[in-house]
């Protein structure tokens, strides 16, 4: 699991963090909202979040959210 202040590196870690450590499930509403912000240039969150992590590792969350999706119920 990845540590404090450590970029979650597999898929696995970043469920961990997102439902353990955050205590938010990954709910079909949840993800697609943030799936929704997330790939919109426009969108404050996301040109802070690249900003801070930049470009490869926002193209990582995102692909982690549609694997979330795709196991959504």
């Amino acid at each position: 699991m990845a540590e404090a202040g450590q970029f979650p590196r597999s898929y696995e870690e970043w469920r961990t963090c997102i439902t353990v450590r955050c205590r938010i499930p990954l709910t079909r509403s949840f993800v697609e909202t943030r799936m929704t912000e997330l790939q919109d240039e426009t969108h404050p969150g996301t040109r802070e979040f690249r900003d801070r992590y930049g470009d490869a590792y926002l193209e990582q969350v995102v692909a982690w959210f549609e694997t979330a999706r795709a196991e959504a119920t």
